[in-house]
């Protein structure tokens, strides 16, 4: 969508009106001083040395609108590279647009934050100092959300009574400062919701050009949105703008987004941004004090998984760090805590209970084919199962390092080992053997529906790996075959709990959400975390098993889903074929 007055650029046509060039983009009225238009002000803001930023000091200015009252929280909008956007004068103005909308009431009364990047001092005049601004814009992840949330908007709330409410909140800027707008809200759409993008460096500097297939495939957040880019921009090493944008824009609709968008035939210059920051900041403001709810867009394969309208549920919290969970044959839960030596049952009714005390640190848990649950008790270094019905507990293979489980409905039993870096089988009559080692971490273990693979997820690793099993239960034709994506200045993937749907596909608890993965070994969607935004473990419960529980750090979590969960205990279940 184009917004009015602003011509399309089309290439390769004869157009019957001139197309703008690169370099004359003009300010409008709005970004004009107008005679009797209430006029902010503009202050420097201390923030002192960074922690987050350890060692970078941030320059940083604050407008406050003429008609702010101390006595009501006030919406609020952060530049990147603020020293450029708050200036009364040159190509953005932002004080007097924001004066002249205020003043029409076609955006809140809004606090302006402009922050410039870190700089961390030089130690001696003959050194240089270190610029952060590409570190801290480009890349991917929470830091600089984590800056702004913990460090600078604290600040301004010393002195300004700023809202808590993301819809209340955008943020902005141009270049690495779009990119680094936009991953804050995308990070962390609980406190931001509105983006303003131009020339935006989605590309390969930091990870950046990963974004199009991120958003593709995660669950949607509750943003808004508005690129602008010019054809004539930047098409150096780390990528294409000009394609980059347009990327951006394809995936953003593709997965339902509100998003607007201009584009020129501008270079990488803010003249085109200033140019429409009047009629863009209209555009992310309409409508304000609705809130902005996150897209539902059928065409995601991630919605065939999620059930409309569901969100996370909190099940129980208060542990001291939760694992294994798995479903018995009537769908009720059961989770360990390994660090009070208990393990949990959640009924059908949701009501959950001590089952088990004293546990030898049971952590990954399985039910098998007799009805017992199966746990990996890595403080007594054995491998122990429980008659549910009785309580009474046995010790299945001792002398061993377990750290998570699985058995199949013939009672072979596979457990990983991550202090050895090892995989382990356990026959029906008590063999144990090596069966494989070398992963940097193995950790969760699930069988493939039809129960002819073993996939085994490395923590420190990229991949989940796939072996087939033969049939006395030793394993062949190792791959690391699941690709997953990974969070950003992650040594590894974080992948760990495992399960299966009926349909074949593979959900991974990683520590960028649940990836779910289809047979060929490709994620097809990420669904994302709970609030405290960790993940050890996964696994189908409920009656219908349509449940997704997670646990994860003290609390332990559930999700109606629309597919089925599949048990490796139960008869083998042949799925379709994937589309390869």
């Amino acid at each position: 969508m184009l917004l009015p007055r602003l011509l399309p650029v089309v290439l390769g046509l004869a157009l019957p009106f001139p197309v703008r060039s690169a370099d004359d983009y003009q300010l409008g009225a709005d970004s004009q001083v107008k005679p009797g238009v209430p006029q902010g002000r503009e202050e420097k803001l201390a923030l002192g040395t960074s922690k987050v930023f350890p060692g970078a000091e941030h320059e940083a200015w604050v407008y406050i609108p003429a008609q702010y009252d101390a006595a009501k929280p006030t919406c609020l909008m952060v530049f990147q590279d603020g020293g450029g956007y708050v200036g009364r004068e040159g190509g953005w103005r932002v004080p007097v647009v924001f004066d002249n909308l205020i003043a029409a009431g076609q955006m809140p009364v809004t606090i302006g934050l402009f922050i410039n990047p870190g700089v961390v001092p030089a130690p001696h005049g003959q050194a240089l100092a270190r610029y952060n601004r590409s570190f801290e814009y480009d890349g991917l992840g929470p830091a600089y959300a984590r800056f702004l949330l913990e460090e600078a908007i604290p600040a301004l709330k010393q002195k300004w009574h700023i809202s808590d409410n993301p819809d209340d909140r955008a943020i902005g800027g141009a270049s690495s400062g779009a990119i680094a707008a936009f991953t804050a809200a995308w990070e962390h759409p609980e406190a931001f919701r509105r983006v303003f993008s131009t020339i935006g460096t989605y590309v390969g500097l930091r990870g950046g050009n990963e974004y199009p297939t991120l958003i593709r495939k995660s669950e949607p957040k509750p943003l808004r949105i508005f690129l602008q880019d010019g054809s004539n921009d930047l098409n150096i090493y780390g990528g294409d703008w000009w394609n980059a944008n347009q990327g951006m824009l394809s995936a953003l609709t593709f997965a339902g987004y509100d998003v607007n968008h201009v584009w020129g035939d501008g270079g990488h210059s803010g003249k085109q941004g200033g140019a429409i920051l009047p009629e863009a900041l209209r555009w992310l403001w309409r409508d304000h004090g609705q809130a902005l709810v996150a897209a539902r867009n059928e065409r995601q394969p991630i919605m065939k998984v999620l059930a409309p309208g569901q969100d996370w549920q909190l099940v129980s919290e208060g542990h001291v760090f939760t694992e294994g969970p798995d479903a018995a044959p009537d769908g009720t839960m059961y989770f360990a805590d390994a660090g009070s030596q208990k393990i949990f049952r959640v009924g059908l009714d949701g009501a959950v209970q001590v089952f088990a005390e004293k546990t030898g640190g049971a952590d990954g848990m399985a039910f098998g084919p007799d009805g017992r649950l199966y746990a990996a008790c890595n403080q007594e270094r054995c491998i122990a199962a429980w008659n549910v019905a009785t309580g009474e507990r046995s010790v299945i293979a001792a002398d061993l390092d377990p750290n998570d489980v699985t058995v199949a409905q013939s009672g072979h039993l596979w457990f990983t080992d991550h202090k050895h870096r090892q995989v382990w089988h356990v026959a029906p009559d008590g063999r144990k053997e090596l069966v494989d080692e070398g992963l940097a971490m193995p950790n969760g273990i699930t069988l493939s529906p039809d129960q002819s693979l073993l996939y085994v997820a490395d923590t420190l690793g990229r991949f989940v790996w796939s072996y087939q099993i033969k049939s006395d239960g030793t394993l062949q034709y190792k791959q690391p075959y699941f690709h997953l994506h990974m969070a950003d200045a992650a040594p590894g993937s974080g992948a760990d709990g495992l399960a299966t749907d009926t349909s074949g596909m593979l959900y991974v608890a990683s520590s960028l959400g649940i990836q779910y993965c289809d047979q060929a070994g490709r994620v097809n969607g990420i669904i994302k975390l709970p609030p405290n935004g960790k993940a050890s473990n996964i696994a189908f419960g409920g009656a219908a098993r349509d449940t997704l529980f997670l646990t994860a750090g003290d609390k332990v979590w559930k999700r109606q889903t629309l597919v089925k969960g599949v048990r490796p205990a139960e008869a083998p279940i042949k799925p379709e074929a994937p589309r390869l």
